[in-house]
Formats: structure tokens, C-alpha cells, sequence
């Protein structure tokens, strides 16, 4: 199966666009709010996208807010960085739909309009240990292979020394 975006049902038939590059240099895919969604002062709100990815064996999505976004508004990335994983896309709960955990850490409502360009996703590589002895099957959806809740306690660090994505 190859690397694609796709709507989920909820939302086919309904104006929105897949994700592109909007340069030939650019890294990452916009994603933008299916639907007009308020965000509350201090309180996480998943926004949804009205998307899934499928991926091949051996690659996530990783999702970035976008920095547009975060310097116009009092918003953060509730997760710092998100991962869809392969197995995300048509699990029986949600149809592996992307909901991007926006984080309103401001005073005032913060107002995403539909189409609005959130997050960016890319594509990365990983791997495993020698060692690797993975659950079951994926059966349910956003945060399924832990809490069901985003818990937000402040902002997180993506960083890391190799870049979010490691090497290739």
C-alpha cells in the first residue's frame, strides 16, 4: 500500500482538499480544520481534519503545528509533536480520522475557521530493536495505544538531538 491522504467518510462529498506541499522544497503536508472549531482558554480541543493517512511498513506521520498558527494565537500543539501511526488509519473506532490536539494557553476564545492551514505533517522513517515484540492489533483510535484523554499540563519539548525525524 502506498503513502496517501484520503477524507474519511464523515466527511467526503464535503469541499475539502488533501493535504499538499505548497513548495518543492517544503517538507511537510498543510493540514487544515475541517470545521470552524473554538478554542476554549486553557482547555485542549481536538480539531479535526476530516482526513487519514495510509503508510507504508516502517513510516509515521509526524504532525507539527504550524508556526503561522502558534505566532499569530496563544496556541501549542497540546502534544508537542503527534504521531499517527501506520496501523491508525481504518481502525473500527473513528476510521483513523486525524484530530490535531490544539492547546488555547491564552485568555480569550481563539477562533479556527474551516480550511484553515493548522498543522503540517511529515513523513518519517523508524525502527525497531532487535529485540521488538509488538502488541496485538490496533483497536480503537485517537490515543488508543494508551490514555483516551490528552492530558495537558503545558507545553512539551519535540526536540530531540537527531531532529524529530532521526536520520535516513
Amino acid at each position: 500500500m502506498g503513502r496517501r491522504f484520503e477524507l474519511v467518510s464523515a466527511y467526503r462529498g464535503r469541499g475539502l482538499e488533501l493535504p499538499r506541499r505548497h513548495t518543492r522544497g517544503s517538507a511537510g503536508y498543510d493540514l487544515a480544520a475541517a470545521e470552524d472549531t473554538v478554542l476554549v482558554p486553557g482547555q485542549v480541543t481536538l480539531v479535526p481534519t476530516g482526513l487519514k493517512v495510509y503508510l507504508p511498513p516502517g513510516e509515521f506521520l509526524a504532525v507539527y503545528a504550524r508556526s503561522s498558527l502558534v505566532r499569530k494565537n496563544p496556541v501549542l500543539l497540546a502534544n508537542g509533536v503527534g504521531v499517527i501511526d501506520a496501523d491508525y488509519a481504518d481502525n473500527p473506532e473513528n476510521e483513523g480520522h486525524i484530530m490535531v490536539p490544539l492547546w488555547n494557553y491564552g485568555q480569550v476564545p481563539v477562533v479556527i475557521a474551516r480550511g484553515e492551514r493548522i498543522a503540517q505533517g511529515i513523513f518519517c522513517p523508524y525502527q525497531t530493536t532487535e529485540d521488538d515484540l509488538p502488541g496485538g492489533e490496533r483497536q480503537g483510535g485517537f490515543g488508543s495505544t494508551g490514555s483516551h484523554e490528552p492530558q495537558v499540563h503545558g507545553p512539551s519539548d519535540p526536540g530531540t538531538p537527531e531532529g524529530a525525524c532521526g536520520k535516513r
